[in-house]
Order: C-alpha cells, then sequence, then structure tokens
C-alpha cells in the first residue's frame, strides 16, 4: 500500500496538472465523440486523430485541430486519451514505430480508455516509463448515453500521483472515476463490469421474449419490474431500446464479443471457470454471424425471433 504524499509531493501533483493544456484524443466515434467535446468545455485546446478523417469534421467544425497521425498528435500534446476498436488497434498506437509512445514528449501523460487487454496495459505503461511518460489504463463503462451525459464510470490502472494528475480531466468525462490498482488493474475491473453486464443482458432478453409471449404490455412490464429486485442499467437503458424496436448501437456486438473474448482469456490464465459467460459469448457469436455486428448489444433479442 502506497503511503501519504508529502507536502512537497502534493504541489509537484499541482504543478504537473496545471501544465496540461494540450489534450489529444484518438478514436472519435459512438463514445469518443462526447468524451472529446466534455474536454473542451472544460478549457482544454483538443487536438484530433481518427482513421476517418471526415468522421471527425463535426468536431473540428468545433474548432479542435486535425493531425494524420497518432504520432503528430503526441508531439503537440500534453495529455493523449485513446478509446479506439481493438486491443490491436491499442498496441499499433502505442507501441508502433511511429506510436505514441516513440513520439510524446517526456512527461506527456497517456491514458487508454478502450476495453483492452491487461496484460497489454502493463506493457504500455513499461515501456512508457521507459521512456519517461506516465501512462493509465482507464476503460470507461455506460456506453453512449454515459458519454453524452459526462456520467461514464472510469476504472483506472496505473500509479496514483499520475492518476491524481489528471483525475480532473477524467472528471469532466464521468462521475465516478476511481483507481483500482497498478498497471492493469483498470482492465481487471472492467472485464468484472462486461461478465456482470453479458450475463444480465442475457436475462433481460429472455424475460421480455417471455413477457411478450405471454402476451403482456412490455412498457407496463417494465414499469413494474425496473424498480424493484429485477432492476439494472441494462433493464433500465436498453429494454426501452429493445421495447421501441431500435437496436442501434450504445455499444457494439462486435466490441462486446470482443470483450467476452479478453475476460475468457484471462480467467483461463487464472484458472477460473466462468459458464454463464460463455454462454452469453456463444449466443452474442449466433447474432453477429446473422449480420447483427454492428448493432448494439441489445440486439441480442434478436436471436429468439
Amino acid at each position: 500500500m502506497q503511503g501519504k504524499r508529502s507536502k512537497s509531493s502534493k504541489e509537484s501533483e499541482s504543478k504537473m496538472e496545471s501544465t496540461i493544456k494540450k489534450v489529444g484524443f484518438i478514436g472519435t466515434g459512438v463514445m469518443g465523440s462526447s468524451m472529446a467535446k466534455h474536454l473542451q468545455a472544460g478549457g482544454h485546446e483538443l487536438h484530433l486523430y481518427t482513421r476517418t478523417k471526415e468522421k471527425a469534421q463535426p468536431l473540428l467544425d468545433l474548432g479542435m485541430i486535425w493531425h494524420d497521425t497518432p504520432g503528430e498528435l503526441a508531439a503537440v500534446c500534453d495529455a493523449v486519451f485513446t478509446i479506439v476498436g481493438y486491443p490491436s488497434d491499442v498496441e499499433n498506437i502505442y507501441l508502433g514505430s511511429e506510436g505514441l509512445v516513440a513520439s510524446a514528449r517526456q512527461g506527456t501523460y497517456l491514458i487508454d480508455m478502450t476495453t483492452s487487454s491487461p496484460s497489454l496495459a502493463i506493457q504500455i505503461y513499461e515501456a512508457a516509463a521507459d521512456k519517461g511518460l506516465f501512462a493509465l489504463d482507464a476503460p470507461v463503462s455506460g456506453g453512449d448515453i454515459g458519454a453524452r451525459n459526462a456520467a461514464l464510470s472510469i476504472m483506472v490502472g496505473g500509479d496514483e500521483q499520475v492518476f491524481e494528475a489528471v483525475k480532473p480531466l477524467l472528471n469532466l468525462m464521468g462521475k465516478n472515476v476511481l483507481l483500482q490498482g497498478g498497471p492493469g488493474a483498470g482492465q481487471h475491473t472492467k472485464m468484472v463490469n462486461q461478465i456482470a453486464i453479458a450475463s444480465n443482458m442475457v436475462g433481460v432478453c429472455e424475460a421480455l421474449v417471455y413477457a411478450r409471449s405471454a402476451g403482456l404490455n412490455l412498457e407496463n412490464v417494465l414499469r413494474s419490474i425496473e424498480t424493484g429486485a429485477a432492476g439494472s442499467w441494462s433493464l433500465s437503458n436498453l429494454a426501452p431500446r429493445i421495447v421501441a424496436g431500435n437496436f442501434e448501437p450504445g455499444f457494439f456486438v462486435k466490441h462486446f464479443i470482443k470483450d467476452m473474448g479478453i475476460a475468457l482469456d484471462a480467467a483461463e490464465e487464472m484458472g477460473i471457470d466462468l459458464p454463464g459467460l460463455a454462454l452469453a459469448r456463444k449466443l452474442y457469436d449466433t447474432i453477429a454471424e446473422a449480420g447483427l455486428g454492428d448493432k448494439g448489444t441489445h440486439a441480442l433479442y434478436q436471436y429468439w425471433k
């Protein structure tokens, strides 16, 4: 356990925090666009990179600054946030020959908010430390709604001093921002989150299938059960979308399958069996094979149709 920091250490952290003026953001998808807007609204100069510049145009119209590569962005920023699709994307952006670690100035903060591999988070942390950079893994939960409302849950792994230095920026995007432990701990916590969601989403969908088959009014059913013991974030926020026939993504099926794969691999490494997660993964694989990979996770309901 880390001890209390000295007054001089705290003053040093405050000084470091005050130097974070130019902020880079890589990955402006369903969640990233809202997150970048919150950082800009907090008074920071935003620098952007995405694989498709056209998708970032609405943010560029707000005065954010475009860069052609992650390395070019990193070279001018005090802190860089990333939220991309897959661990392979994270590895390339951070550890590639012209990536963030190779290009960032000494003292830059690198915060990966992608749901990715805990072991990769540790690898990035160590590579960053060798270059005098500060890395955190900080995956999020809350989907498009949480991102839009700056109400994300942010689970952080890394050094406490670094966490405290960037916490004011994290607070611009989330309401529940916690340091979970050392490097990789944020990703492990996100795996816990995804495991809980996976089985819960199966239950929500099965419950609505049952209600529909029994001839019940689904909206009335939700009013009755969401405030009781069956209540959950998925039931309150995603079940109404199911009832409305809206399966557009707050979080993609294909990315959820990726997350479940990471969790199952980590569980195997730890020697534990997670049958509920394995079943959920199998069901989601089925709907992805049916062409629903780009829909929201609540599209699992379509499995029964």
